[in-house]
């Protein structure tokens, strides 16, 4: 069984995963808007990924008999000015999201809470993929430059994306 003390964080930590589909949201929205549609469907797919964590974490706070509460979501930045900002964005906030996660395995460990020591695994995991694959995408925007061709090529690759749900 979860401690109250464990709870409170998961709780928090999904609160924080719902925030994240928020802001891609926001994001896909910003990307649709200025005419990048492959953009717009990578973050589309990322609000899904992000969706995705927050059931896994619900529906394991759940199977430990405990209550999920869900609070206010806090409005996501909704101005962008252009694909470099965003992806700068997405990074940063991922790097984030990697230190609450970190900060969840630690208090886990302390708690000598080996079950959720075990689920932080997989989004530990998780996070060294969020991050690599917004670092990826940002390096190729500051190659490409914020406009022309090779960010026009970057659209069109990213327009691909297709959401895969996480295992069980």
């Amino acid at each position: 069984m979860l401690s109250k003390t464990m709870t409170d964080a998961l709780n928090k930590h999904i609160n924080a995963e719902i925030y994240s589909a928020y802001l891609y949201m926001a994001m896909s929205a910003q990307a649709s808007f200025s005419g990048f549609p492959g953009m717009a469907n990578w973050f589309a797919i990322q609000t899904k990924e992000e969706l995705a964590h927050t059931e896994k974490l619900y529906a394991y706070v759940n199977s430990q008999g405990q209550h999920v509460v869900l609070e206010a979501i806090e409005q996501p930045q909704t101005k962008f000015t252009g694909p470099l900002d965003m992806f700068e964005t997405t990074l940063s906030h991922e790097q984030t999201v990697t230190g609450l996660i970190n900060k969840l395995a630690d208090l886990a460990v302390e708690e000598k809470d080996h079950a959720t020591q075990i689920i932080l695994q997989w989004f530990i995991s998780e996070q060294v993929e969020e991050e690599e694959n917004a670092r990826d995408i940002l390096d190729r925007i500051k190659l490409a430059g914020n406009e022309g061709q090779g960010l026009f090529m970057i659209d069109k690759e990213l327009s691909t994306r297709v959401f895969v749900p996480p295992a069980a």
